[in-house]
């Protein structure tokens, strides 16, 4: 019995044609469809080595270093065809943003986090009203004049 991967999903034989297709069509919002260019069928692609199952070639390239290899396979589920890629890094070249903005954004991503974790409706109602009260009490600052032409 053939198996196989499409993104995060595994399946075999088992599943008919049009399941794997309609996988792979719910996948194309994701940027993940793709066609056979010898048959024009389905198309799924995986990333590796040692890459996640649900890695994305943009997550791969993020996540290598200098010297690193990435492999990208794409295999079709209709005629067989496969074609195998391999990108390699010989040089990674960074810029950084402003610190505060990305602390800011860091900070953000840490309290929408906890926020989440909170069951409490009446938890989060306090962190509101506490939230609200501190902006109440920050120094307003009128920065219009600054900002306006002259």
């Amino acid at each position: 019995m053939r198996s196989g991967t499409v993104g995060c999903c595994n399946f075999d034989d088992a599943v008919s044609s049009y399941h794997r297709l309609h996988i792979l069509k719910s996948m194309a919002p994701l940027g993940i469809y793709m066609e056979c260019p010898a048959c024009g069928g389905p198309v799924s692609m995986d990333v590796g080595p040692n890459q996640p199952v649900t890695a994305s070639v943009a997550d791969a390239l993020l996540a290598a270093g200098e010297d690193d290899q990435i492999i990208v396979t794409r295999h079709c589920w209709e005629c067989g065809w496969t074609e195998d890629r391999a990108v390699s890094i010989d040089s990674i070249e960074t810029t950084e943003g402003d610190g505060a903005t990305v602390e800011r954004a860091a900070l953000l991503d840490d309290i929408e986090d906890e926020l989440a974790a909170i069951k409490s409706l009446a938890t989060l109602k306090d962190v509101l009203a506490e939230i609200r009260r501190q902006r109440r009490l920050e120094p307003q600052t009128d920065n219009t004049k600054e900002d306006a032409p002259e």
